[in-house]
């Protein structure tokens, strides 16, 4: 019955602009938002964020419940669902005039002020609502995609959340990768500063990188832009990667291609730049003073084989000087002092501003150097030619494609899409300046842009390339980067060619780079299919923009290729409309996409997502398995399933089913004795010792026909072998009973380098995994015996509160309560006095005073186990125990034969693994630098262990 009573929710593209009301969401009454997840994926600046917040109608009637988040106004929606009652209602995208029908209904009943508005520079407002039976809940999920764009050296994910409450269950997960390796990785924004700052966590490989925000309930009304209705803000991850490679970086996936080129290995080109500045009546005030401060920044900016020269206009034409000069000292002081004197007057004559700054540089050609104009104004033409049909004709046929022309337009009165179709028709962009108190820091900040160009007359080929994106580009400026994609002719190809010709400083360049498309290092790890959809969003792009150039039966060819696209890879854009079924009747919600300018819940319990990968900063685990050897080449059995062994002198591998085993290649004799594993009191004394670890599956029977000779590395101590004396007559290897012992590998954040550092510590051991003796806290651990991970984990908090996690459930106990969940029960949540517990699907979020730690529940190849993690901890004091060390510092020591590191002072061999990272969901493999425990830890091991949990 609710299908049949369905309304359609419209997403409509339509170029509106709605005015954003700035003032605090207030509280929502009755409604609580008990999780609110934001997961956002990078792949090769190709970002893919997914905002989920799931709500509760606590009270006995029915009654209407909102959504509103803020993206980034670059970004495309590529998905929308609501989950009410176990239905899922799901977005789907079709051309605009299919959805018109509703669309004019919702007009007429005056309900078209939509759902998609701008708010400030750089978001766009989202919001609907439904109605939600008493004591019910719904989840929304809203997915956006967007190409990071390279601006001054660096990429910016930018992240806004207002959930209008705090949130018990408040996560933001990004995790970038970057083929290249990043070079440099950053958290700034409102949601940095402050307490806030302690939720923050930041983890780096060599490719990746990973930041968490976990801020508490508490944390979420005491930052500087919070409140009552808890967080409001920015988070802001600025990052880059690694540029050896001076022809650029391609990548050929799935029939599709991505090229980023960004060469810095070439000498600036000196320029020629004009300014022609607006000065009519409508620059009065803080406009024309915000332009002179902004000027006399930037003309200190100027190198001195600089030419520059400043036009002001209103229907009068004034140039500082007939013809460009040198930046010289000398020469710069004269202009601040004309520039000062710039005032508001007269009308505006466009055209023949625009044109006296072509004559200027016309007249005064340099070889070897980049011309740039630049216009800034504030209004519409108003004096001379005013048509701006021939105004555009004019510039255009004057430039002649020699140069390019950037058009700033200061506030909302200027006629915005007039000055965009005049820089695009001569190889430039246009750039709103916004009326606020920065305006001179926004002028500032654009011309650093195109301020050291580095290369121009840029043309870019792909030998089998097909349906490409922009190729071709008037000039390259330090900072920025330069994106083609497209796709290849013949998938079969063994190699795929790029080359980028162009000029610096008046000579011929060519870069060239060949790639092999089958290449196994061009696997991604998580979204593989993020080439064709970068493909398909630039593209898309490329072709709303340049639009207002086309004409005739090629603006058509080019809008039905566009809206193909959109309706390919679902996105909503100014040709598309999202259509969303919703359980109400007799209503239809329009939103308009401004110009610039899960599964069914489990009851009775809270329905939470299953966990995204959490990454985190302080010290993790891997683990490998080690097996003593007694001196002397030795023979081991055929391994289990899931075993991976690769023969050869100084090392062994063996795994019971499912058991992650690691084979050292490489880790001879010297390795061992780099790397000696760390004693065992006990373990090697006697075959007593070694008993009390025998399990059946450690029982392994040699069988003849897989036979494997391995030569077993020399230890200090002999492992004793067990013959069976009866075996039978026909086995030619008699059976041999092997002692395994567990090897867990923690992981360390190293302070500004990429490589983490890690250690080992031999299991079975109980340990102190974290301790503050000042706020009575204290987490410790027990490994799994003869496996990998941790198989019971105890937290203890003041004198009462009792947390003990096992791989079957989760008891606590606070002296008057007794509360036990099971791992596979559904999502719940229990909140007390400075204690918080939220079991998600496979994992336990705790929170205990201002530490907060998330347990993680692996399954892997038939063995379950337990992670630890640390998502938050104070950041003026050190926690004591084996995860209580955030990061750490090394150098490494350049000239050594051996790889060496100096830490703490003190210089230690050091070799690279490749590790499993368990403290994060999705267990990435990274690469670290195995050193001593001693090394890093400062003490023994038998400092960080316990007699009891």
């Amino acid at each position: 019955m609710m299908d049949r009573a369905a309304l359609r929710l419209i997403l409509l593209g339509v170029f509106l602009i709605s005015a954003s009301s700035q003032q605090p969401v207030k509280k929502k009454q009755n409604v609580d938002i008990y999780s609110f997840y934001i997961n956002s994926t990078v792949t090769s600046r190709y970002a893919t964020t997914v905002i989920t917040s799931r709500v509760a109608n606590t009270v006995n009637e029915s009654q209407e419940i909102q959504f509103e988040v803020k993206i980034p106004k670059n970004a495309f929606i590529s998905k929308f669902r609501m989950s009410i009652e176990g239905k899922i209602y799901d977005g789907v995208v079709k051309e605009k005039q299919e959805a018109q029908q509703q669309y004019s209904r919702a007009v007429s009943r005056g309900e078209s002020a939509g759902l998609i508005k701008s708010v400030g520079r750089t978001l766009e407002d989202f919001k609907t609502s439904v109605t939600v039976a008493a004591f019910s809940k719904v989840t929304f999920e809203l997915t956006y995609e967007e190409l990071l764009k390279r601006r001054l050296g660096k990429y910016e994910l930018l992240i806004n959340t207002q959930p209008m409450q705090p949130v018990a269950d408040f996560k933001i997960d990004v995790h970038i990768q970057e083929k290249p390796g990043i070079s440099f990785l950053e958290v700034k924004g409102d949601l940095s500063t402050g307490d806030l700052a302690n939720a923050i966590k930041t983890t780096r490989a060599d490719k990746d990188a990973w930041v968490t925000f976990y801020p508490t309930r508490d944390q979420q009304t005491k930052c500087k832009s919070c409140g009552e209705n808890g967080l409001n803000g920015d988070l802001l991850i600025t990052y880059d990667v690694d540029r050896s490679n001076h022809t650029g970086e391609v990548m050929v996936s799935n029939g599709y291609f991505v090229h980023f080129f960004a060469p810095s290995d070439v000498p600036r080109i000196p320029k020629n730049v004009v300014f022609i500045i607006d000065r009519s009546g409508s620059m009065y005030g803080r406009k024309i003073q915000q332009t002179r401060l902004a000027l006399l920044k930037i003309l200190g900016d100027l190198d001195e084989d600089d030419h520059f020269g400043l036009i002001t206009f209103d229907s009068e034409i004034k140039t500082w000087k007939n013809e460009l000069l040198k930046a010289t000292e000398e020469n710069l002081e004269i202009a601040k002092s004309f520039v000062k004197k710039i005032s508001d007057r007269g009308a505006t004559d466009i055209n023949a501003a625009v044109l006296a700054g072509v004559d200027m540089i016309n007249r005064h050609p340099r070889e070897g150097t980049a011309s740039i104009l630049i216009l800034l104004t504030d209004g519409d033409p108003t004096s001379g030619e005013i048509n701006k049909e021939r105004i555009m004709a004019n510039v255009k046929e004057a430039i002649g494609l020699k140069f390019p022309l950037y058009c700033l337009g200061f506030g909302y009165d200027v006629n915005f899409d007039f000055l965009t179709q005049m820089s695009l028709e001569n190889a430039g962009v246009s750039r709103r300046i916004y009326e606020d108190s920065d305006a001179d820091l926004q002028l500032q900040g654009f011309y650093d842009e195109v301020a050291v160009p580095l290369l121009s007359d840029i043309q870019l080929k792909y030998t089998g390339g097909t349906n490409l994106t922009k190729t071709s580009f008037s000039l390259y400026f330090n900072g920025s980067e330069i994106v083609v994609s497209g796709q290849i002719t013949d998938n079969s190809v063994e190699s795929f060619t790029s080359e980028v010709i162009a000029v610096s400083k008046g000579n011929n360049v060519t870069y060239q780079e060949t790639v092999m498309p089958k290449d196994p290092s061009d696997a991604l790890h998580e979204n593989d299919d993020f080439m064709p959809r970068l493909w398909a969003y630039l593209t898309v792009k490329q072709i709303l923009e340049r639009q207002v150039l086309l004409k005739g039966q090629e603006k058509e060819d080019e809008k039905e290729e566009a809206l193909r696209l959109s309706l390919k890879y679902q996105f909503v854009t100014s040709l598309t409309s999202m259509v969303v079924t919703k359980p109400q009747e007799d209503e239809v919600e329009v939103a308009d996409k401004p110009k610039e300018g899960g599964e069914e819940p489990r009851p009775p319990v809270m329905s939470l997502p299953p966990s995204s990968w959490n990454p985190v900063a302080v010290p993790g685990f891997s683990q490998y398995v080690h097996s003593p050897g007694q001196p002397g080449p030795g023979v081991l059995s055929q391994p289990s399933p899931g075993f991976f062994s690769e023969p050869g002198p100084g090392f062994i591998s063996q795994s019971s089913p499912g058991f992650i085993s690691r084979s050292l290649p490489g880790q001879s004799d010297e390795f061992l004795k780099l790397h000696p594993p760390p004693p065992i009191p006990g373990i090697y004394d006697s075959f007593h010792d070694y008993s009390g670890l025998l399990v059946p599956d450690q029982v392994l029977t040699l069988q003849e026909s897989a036979a494997e000779e391995i030569v077993l590395p020399t230890m200090s101590a002999p492992m004793p072998t067990f013959l069976e004396e009866d075996a039978e007559e026909e086995s030619l290897l008699p059976t041999m009973l092997v002692p395994r012992v567990g090897i867990s590998r923690f992981l360390l954040q190293a302070a500004g380098q990429s490589k983490p550092l890690c250690f080992d510590i031999p299991a079975p051991q109980k340990l102190r995994l974290l301790q503050d003796s000042a706020s009575e806290f204290s987490v410790n651990g027990q490994f799994m015996t003869g496996r990998q991970g941790f198989e019971q984990i105890a937290f203890h908090y003041k004198t009462n509160h009792h947390l003990t996690i096992n791989t079957r459930s989760i008891r606590y106990e606070d002296g008057q309560n007794h509360l036990e969940f099971l791992w596979d029960q559904e999502p719940t949540q229990h909140h007390t006095e400075g204690l918080s517990l939220i079991l998600r699907r496979n994992e336990m979020d705790v929170t205990m005073g201002s530490i907060r730690v998330v347990i993680l529940l692996h399954k892997e190849k038939g063995e379950v186990f337990l992670w630890p993690a640390v998502r938050q901890q104070p950041k003026d004091f050190s926690l004591r125990g084996i995860l209580g060390k955030a990061e750490a510092s090394y150098e490494e020591v350049q000239g050594s034969q051996t790889p060496t590191l100096k830490i703490m002072d003190q210089e230690v061999k050091a070799s690279l693994e490749d590790v499993t990272d368990y403290r994060l969901p999705s267990t990435p493999v990274i690469r670290c630098w195995l050193v001593p425990f001693q090394a890093v830890m400062q003490g023994d091991i038998s400092d960080f262990t316990v007699t009891q949990l």
